[in-house]
């Protein structure tokens, strides 16, 4: 069972662009692929549907080399930003699991209203969720009633704007020494997300 190590991290450190994207390609890309193919199967069945798994292949980058990576399950099979999605991904740091939507997804601002009228969704999540409005950007915050309002109220108004909820592990954390229990908190981050990508989805489906 593959997990994220230290080696992954490290990554990030690597000068150059080609050889950089060597690596992400033969040490984190791997992991993407079997972690997601697990998740794609486990969330499929709950939601009733197929999830198809996309690696970012970062190849509009010419000069300089990524400073993250990530991968999606998404139920549409020739792209994911143009929906709600799930995302795996890796800074330096840590490894995020995220609810996104970025880029200005189809009805965008029907769900930051439906998320803002709905705000209940968001009450059973630990004090651990995170959010992220800028996927561009390592920094993050916790969950908090106010800000979630205040970052709905964005992706509602502002063409720009974007929302990402989910946790992290960081590199430091031991759970990543712990294959099994990683993957398994991993996916309860997902299902734990569950009714507020069903809202998503249903509105972006509705038409």
């Amino acid at each position: 069972m593959l997990m994220f190590t230290e080696k992954d991290f490290d990554v990030f450190t690597i000068e150059g662009l080609d050889p950089r994207m060597a690596e992400i390609r033969s040490t984190i890309q791997p992991k993407f692929q079997e972690l997601d193919d697990y998740f794609a199967e486990k969330l499929g069945a709950e939601l009733e549907t197929e999830f198809f798994v996309h690696i970012a292949q970062h190849r509009r980058r010419t000069v300089y080399p990524p400073e993250n990576t990530w991968s999606a399950l998404s139920q549409k099979k020739r792209g994911y930003k143009m929906e709600a999605h799930f995302q795996l991904g890796i800074w330096s740091d840590y490894v995020f699991m995220w609810l996104s939507l970025i880029d200005n997804p189809k009805n965008e601002k029907e769900i930051a209203q439906a998320f803002l009228d709905n705000q209940a969704l968001f009450e059973p999540l630990d004090d651990d969720f995170y959010l992220s409005i800028d996927h561009t950007q390592p920094e993050i915050e916790r969950l908090n009633e106010a800000d979630l309002e205040k970052h709905l109220t964005r992706l509602r108004d502002v063409k720009k704007g974007e929302f990402q909820i989910g946790r992290v592990i960081r590199k430091t954390d031991d759970l990543l020494n712990d294959p099994e229990k990683a993957r398994a908190y991993m996916l309860k981050t997902y299902e734990e997300l569950l009714p507020l990508y069903r809202l998503a989805i249903e509105l972006q489906q509705k038409d």
